[in-house]
């Protein structure tokens, strides 16, 4: 997505089992915006609802993004091995040093659409970026909600847990249990539209 080479790294945590692919995109101010979305699967299906529908939301998003002058500095990650365990989000928050936590404004962590209207997972989410999104949406005539989904995680809990505000955005919808996790989670199954 046009991406320097030099902008793209490979950030390796715990001996080199954890790979988070980050690429950044500088603004005017050392204030930091973390864009994420995990690209590993699990063992059923191939993957394209969970989670490259995320996967290729953060490619577009850094291509638009990287074309205008920001205030802020934006870090597209795509996290490793969220499905076993938040690992490569969890890795990535750990390593922000005490000092530099007051720099990151948000962490946004794009996961599974294509079904329905986006929504942000409430339990994962902190509040101020809920309401910042509720307002968005209502100021674009979309439709928007929180919920929870009871047991479900994603890679904003880690950065929440650190006191950065964090929110998961989804767009599955009410069968999200017949697809998810299992081998229908293909490509022909998602709402191109």
């Amino acid at each position: 997505m046009g991406a320097k080479e030099e902008d793209i790294a490979v950030e390796k945590f715990n001996k080199d089992k954890i790979q988070n692919v980050v690429v950044k995109k500088k603004g005017k101010t050392e204030e930091i915006v973390i864009i994420g979305a995990h690209y590993d699967k699990t063992e059923a299906g191939c993957g394209a609802i969970d989670n490259w529908t995320g996967i290729s939301m953060i490619a577009h998003l850094f291509k638009t993004l990287s074309k205008l002058e920001t205030q802020k500095s934006y870090v597209f990650v795509a996290f490793d091995q969220e499905e076993k365990g938040l690992l490569g989000s969890e890795a990535m928050a750990k390593a922000i040093p005490k000092e530099s936590k007051s720099q990151y404004c948000a962490m946004v962590n794009l996961d599974s659409f294509g079904f329905t209207a986006p929504f942000a997972l409430q339990h994962i989410s902190s509040n101020s970026l809920i309401k910042m999104a509720q307002e968005t949406a209502k100021a674009n005539g979309m439709k928007f909600q929180d919920i929870v989904i009871p047991g479900a995680s994603s890679d904003s809990a880690p950065f929440k847990n650190k006191k950065i505000p964090a929110i998961t955005l989804s767009g599955l919808d009410n069968k999200w249990q017949e697809y998810l996790h299992n081998k229908n989670d293909q490509l022909p199954k998602i709402n191109m539209e």
